[in-house]
């Protein structure tokens, strides 16, 4: 896995998000392996370690004695993460465009008219 990380997040908050995404785009698929942790880290393990413990809190991973890290069987803990950031990057959307001065129909005429092109 490659990781792009920015200075305005803690790296393990951006490893945390990176993961997940993989998670729920698919690209780790469900009961997948993951990387170990000299796998994943390069410099740092202690920051990967204390991402993947964060995963493994949300239920997006778990850790099978001596075998590694997987990713969850339990298709519903993957589809409740993916609505929950589709939730919350929705209310980012809005806000931002709330602040441009659309309103929620304006917003939606918008959407409409992007899916037309």
């Amino acid at each position: 896995m490659e990781w792009y990380f920015r200075n305005d997040q803690p790296i393990y908050t951006q490893l945390t998000q990176q993961i997940t995404l993989a998670i729920l785009s698919g690209s780790i698929p469900s009961g997948g392996r993951l990387p170990t942790v000299r796998e994943l880290a390069a410099e740092n393990p202690n920051t990967v370690q204390r991402a993947l413990a964060e995963l493994e809190g949300t239920g997006l991973l778990h850790t099978q004695r001596t075998a590694g890290r997987f990713v969850t069987e339990d298709l519903s803990v993957i589809q409740s993460a993916k609505e929950e950031l589709a939730r919350g990057r929705t209310r980012e959307y809005l806000s931002s465009m709330a602040q441009l001065g659309y309103s929620r129909q304006q917003v939606k005429a918008l959407l409409d008219t992007w899916e037309e092109e």
